[in-house]
């Protein structure tokens, strides 16, 4: 089972951003990745973009106050 304190934040990042919770599931691999491994927009218009995805992992770390020096234990 995911961290509800890591949920909650996950969501309350998502709404702020207009992320739909289907799309989730696609954050939480960033939460985990070291910050130098996420992507990058590609520019293609892709929905979700990944810059959005990454907006919102990083609102999430911010809201859990974790400072971005190790992926996230989940």
């Amino acid at each position: 089972m995911k961290d509800p304190t890591v949920q909650a934040a996950l969501r309350q990042a998502s709404d702020e951003a207009g992320l739909p919770d289907y799309l989730l599931s696609c954050v939480y691999p960033l939460l985990r990745e070291p910050e130098g491994e996420w992507p990058s927009c590609c520019g293609g218009g892709c929905q979700p973009c990944s810059a959005t995805l990454v907006d919102v992992a990083a609102r999430t770390l911010a809201l859990l106050g974790t400072p971005r020096v190790a992926p996230l234990p989940l």
